[in-house]
């Protein structure tokens, strides 16, 4: 039996501000509990829902110290659909309404959250082989194992892996701050360790001291190994290539599922979507008062509103798109001049332009469904979720070739009928235009191979089985099986 234990921030269905979570909270649902037992552990923040704080229930707690306090850890644990979950308790530091705030205190939240999870583990009874961190929150674990812990035989050949959700974020504060709440010694303040630029930086002592590195899609770890990717780490990178791999991350093929999704007016699969799909566009149409029209191009978004997701593009072109046969919905929330453009556009063009500046599940469930199109330029991209999840619902992504996008939208080849989706490579908005112009085109004049590529869309399988199987090729690997 191989012992994985996972630690992060958040983890669906407990607590979530990104993919992140879902990563944590899927993955291990896909292991064989013949050969894996694989455990998560994350803090118990005071905004988990109730339904779920109400069912945890209580192991021990101990005093531990950080730096010069001594400090209360308690540790509760919960069973969730099969999986084991552990959360660590501390109301000093995880009683806030939401579980991410200001920086410095994210900083010292997330050391002694670091230690605490490793301190933990001899009261749980559960020694891993293998213990899979996630982003910066977490970025101290592989250096605590190697210092602190390693003088108690417990520790002893535990193994660490870290992965790279979004490389723009690594935990960076002051190297007087950090040493004080750390209490790692000054050894481990070099350029070449936790140092970055004069600052400590959380992440890369993560990437520095695990056994292995892994990012959320193939395209995303050979393009952070340069510097515009890279975030002022790229040469970090370069040296780990050796230990450095991607993994794409996969979709809740249950909860994205155009045949049982509570959200649709009319569920459809593979087999029927030609008559039934259209059934949602029609619908939507009518909630959000669109013109009402089966043969209108609709493009999807849902999406943060921010510069990494492309939205300058968008912005140039818009007036130009509008003069086309297409109808644009836009879901989300984010810098408040992409709000203002989309809700200036549905003003001007509101038969055409419908802009939803808040989040809904359900209300993304919808456009899922009744797109014809989903749209994501991003500037880069570590994995994206949004285009695996148009695919399942038969909804052409078309996307710009960065990262996990590259890796997921084979793009359409009229001379092979080959392809699920429209790529273009330059982050420039006319090139983005004739893209989309060229799928409206294939939509409007040839609706036959339009089908076709919905067809192959929906027979791709991006669920967390794929994933998992490398995953375990890489557990497998770390431990020496």
């Amino acid at each position: 039996m191989k012992n994985i234990l996972l630690i992060a921030s958040e983890a669906v269905p407990f607590i979530k501000t990104g993919g992140l979570a879902d990563v944590v909270g899927s993955l291990p649902k896909c292991f064989d509990k013949e050969y894996y037992d694989v455990r998560v552990m994350i803090p118990k923040y005071l905004c988990i829902p109730e339904k779920f704080r109400s069912q945890m229930q209580y192991v021990t707690h101990f005093y531990m110290d950080l730096s010069w306090r001594s400090h209360y850890v308690g540790i509760l644990e919960m069973e969730y659909e099969g999986i084991k979950f552990y959360f660590i308790d501390n109301e000093y530091y995880f009683a806030g309404p939401k579980p991410y705030g200001n920086i410095h205190e994210d900083i010292e939240k997330f050391a002694f959250f670091s230690k605490a999870a490793l301190s933990a583990l001899p009261s749980i009874g559960f020694r891993p082989d293998i213990i899979h961190c996630h982003d910066w929150q977490t970025g101290l674990i592989p250096i605590f194992l190697k210092d602190r812990f390693r003088e108690n035989e417990f520790y002893v050949n535990i193994k660490s892996v870290i992965t790279i959700h979004n490389l723009k974020f690594q935990g960076v504060w002051d190297m007087k701050t950090v040493k004080d709440i750390t209490g790692l010694p000054n050894y481990y303040f070099t350029s070449d360790k936790l140092e970055a630029y004069g600052d400590a930086n959380y992440l890369k002592g993560g990437i520095v001291y695990a056994d292995a590195v892994t990012t959320v899609s193939e395209t995303y770890a050979e393009e952070i190994k340069m510097p515009f990717y890279g975030e002022g780490l790229d040469g970090l990178m370069r040296a780990r290539t050796n230990s450095l791999r991607g993994i794409v991350n996969g979709i809740d093929y249950d909860e994205f599922n155009p045949e049982t999704d509570r959200f649709l007016v009319r569920n459809y699969n593979q087999k029927n979507f030609r008559k039934e799909k259209v059934k949602n566009k029609r619908a939507l149409q009518e909630e959000l008062g669109l013109e009402q029209d089966d043969h209108a191009f609709m493009i999807g978004m849902v999406s943060r509103l921010t510069d990494q997701k492309g939205f300058d593009l968008v912005a140039y072109v818009m007036d130009e798109l509008c003069q086309d046969a297409v109808q644009i919905v836009v879901l989300g929330t984010g810098e408040e001049r992409y709000e203002n453009m989309f809700r200036y556009f549905d003003w001007k063009y509101g038969n055409k332009v419908s802009a939803n500046i808040f989040y809904s599940d359900a209300m993304s469930h919808k456009i899922y469904a009744a797109s014809d199109a989903f749209l994501m330029p991003s500037l880069f991209e570590p994995c994206g979720l949004s285009q695996l999840i148009s695919l399942r619902y038969g909804t052409v992504p078309i996307v710009r070739e960065t990262g996990g996008l590259k890796d997921t939208v084979q793009p359409y080849n009229e001379y092979e009928s080959s392809g699920i989706g429209f790529s273009f490579s330059n982050y420039n908005a006319h090139e983005m235009l004739a893209t989309i112009r060229y799928a409206e085109e294939i939509y409007y004049d040839r609706k036959r191979e339009w089908n076709k590529i919905i067809d192959r869309a929906m027979l791709t399988d991006y669920s967390w089985n794929v994933s998992a199987s490398k995953y375990r090729e890489m557990y497998d690997w770390l431990i020496g099986y």
